[in-house]
C-alpha cells in the first residue's frame, strides 16, 4: 500500500486535526507516518495505528528553531521510504517540496490557516516578507491540497491559482457520558494560549462574572496570561491547566456549563478561522459564546449552539457568559441544538472528503 508522510512542528501529543487524519488512512490501508518535534518537555507518545517520529532540535523558539528544524527534516525525508509528502501550513512546505522534487514524489499541501495573516506575523513587517516569500515561492508548485474553510480555499485560489479540497477540522462523534452533576459552574477554554485570543479582554471580564474559567492549553501568551490574572485579580477564578491530553479533555470538557471562543479581528486569520475548539465544544453538547466572525456565524446560523458577541469588549464577553449561565430556559436550549448539530458536524461525516482525496491523488499523473 501507498506510504504517506505528514509533517507537523509541534511535538504531536496534542494534534487532534493530525491524529484523526492520520489514524483514518491507517484504518484505509495506507503506511502513515506523522513527523514532528521532540521537545524539552514532551510526554512518551501513546502506541497508534501509524508511525511517529520526533526529530530534536537544539533550538526550541525563534527563526533559528525554524532554520533548525527544516534543514533536519529535509535530511529525514530525503531518505525515509514514502510514496507522498503532505507538509502541514508554510513551516514544513519547503523541505517537503525540494525532498518530492529530488525523489519523484507526490506532494500535498494542508493549509490549517492563513499562516501569513496570523497576528504573529502580520505585526512584524520583515517576518511577514520571509514568510511571504516562502509561500509566494511554494503553494504555487503544490497542485493537491486541502483547507479548513471555504474563505481560505477561495483566498489559495485567487493568490496562486491552486483548486484546494475543504476538510473541517471536525471531532469524531462520541457518546456523551460525563455529563454530570458540578456543584458550581464554569466556563471552559481549550487551545492554544496564543495572541490574538482575546485573553487581554476575556480576563478583565472575569471580575463581572460569578463563575469559574478553566483554561486548558499553553503557548507563547502564557506568561502575559499569569500577568493578566494577576494585575486584575482574578486568581481565584481562573484555573491553568497547562496542556491537557485530548482523552482527558473528553471527559472534562462536557462538564463545563459554558465554552468560550474568541478571536481578535486583527488579520484575515483571525477573522476567517473556524477552528477545532468551535466543533468540539458542539461534540460535547456545550453552549459557546463565540465572536460574530463569517465561519462561525454561519455554521450558528443553521444551528444556533452559540451566544454570538459583535465585539471582545470586556463588557460584551461578561454580559454574554452572564446572559447564558443566568438563563436556564436559554441555556438548555442550546445544549439541545448541540446535540443535534453533532448528528451533522462530526469526524465520521468528513473523513469521506479525506478518503476521497487520496484515491484521486494515486490515481492521478502530474
Amino acid at each position: 500500500m501507498k506510504h504517506l508522510t505528514f509533517t507537523v512542528t509541534n511535538d504531536l501529543n496534542y494534534d487532534q486535526r493530525m491524529q484523526r487524519i492520520c489514524s483514518t488512512l491507517a484504518e484505509q490501508g495506507y503506511v502513515v507516518s506523522l513527523i514532528g518535534r521532540k521537545l524539552k518537555k514532551s510526554k512518551p507518545l501513546p502506541n497508534l495505528s501509524y508511525s511517529q517520529i520526533r526529530l530534536f532540535c537544539f533550538f526550541s523558539q525563534g527563526k533559528l528553531m525554524y532554520v533548525e528544524y527544516n534543514l533536519r527534516l529535509f535530511f529525514y525525508l530525503l531518505f525515509a521510504p514514502s510514496d507522498c509528502f503532505v507538509a502541514i501550513d508554510l513551516d514544513t512546505i519547503l523541505p517537503n517540496y525540494f525532498v518530492s522534487i529530488l525523489r519523484r514524489k507526490k506532494r500535498v499541501y494542508d493549509a490549517h490557516e492563513l499562516f501569513t495573516e496570523q497576528k504573529e506575523i502580520i505585526g512584524r513587517p520583515l517576518v511577514k516578507k520571509i514568510w511571504l516569500g516562502i509561500e509566494r515561492f511554494s503553494i504555487p508548485k503544490f497542485k493537491f491540497g486541502y483547507t479548513v474553510n471555504d474563505f481560505i480555499k477561495t483566498e489559495l485560489n485567487k493568490q496562486y491559482g491552486v483548486e484546494y479540497e475543504i476538510i473541517r477540522n471536525l471531532p469524531f462523534y462520541l457518546p456523551i457520558t460525563n455529563q454530570d452533576h458540578v456543584d458550581e459552574p464554569f466556563i471552559i477554554y481549550q487551545g492554544a494560549v496564543n495572541e490574538g485570543r482575546s485573553f487581554e479582554t476575556l480576563i478583565p471580564a472575569m471580575k463581572m462574572v460569578n463563575a469559574k474559567l478553566i483554561v486548558c492549553g499553553d503557548g507563547n501568551f502564557m506568561n502575559k496570561l499569569k500577568a493578566l490574572i494577576n494585575t486584575n485579580e482574578v486568581a481565584n477564578k481562573v484555573e491553568l491547566k497547562g496542556m491537557v491530553s485530548p482523552e482527558d479533555l473528553k471527559k472534562l470538557t462536557p462538564r463545563a456549563t459554558v465554552a468560550i471562543m474568541l478571536f481578535e479581528k486583527s488579520g484575515l486569520n483571525q477573522y476567517q478561522s473556524l477552528a477545532n475548539r468551535f466543533f468540539d465544544y458542539i461534540m460535547a453538547g456545550v453552549p459557546q459564546v463565540c465572536v460574530n466572525y463569517p465561519q462561525y456565524a454561519s455554521i450558528n446560523y443553521k444551528y444556533e449552539i452559540a451566544s454570538m458577541i459583535d465585539d471582545t469588549k470586556p463588557e460584551t464577553i461578561a454580559f454574554a457568559l452572564n446572559n447564558l449561565l443566568g438563563n436556564a430556559v436559554y441555556l438548555k436550549k442550546m445544549k439541545q441544538n448541540c446535540l443535534l448539530a453533532r448528528q451533522h458536524l462530526n469526524w465520521e461525516q468528513e473523513k469521506k472528503v479525506l478518503i476521497e482525496f487520496y484515491k484521486k491523488l494515486f490515481s492521478s499523473v502530474e
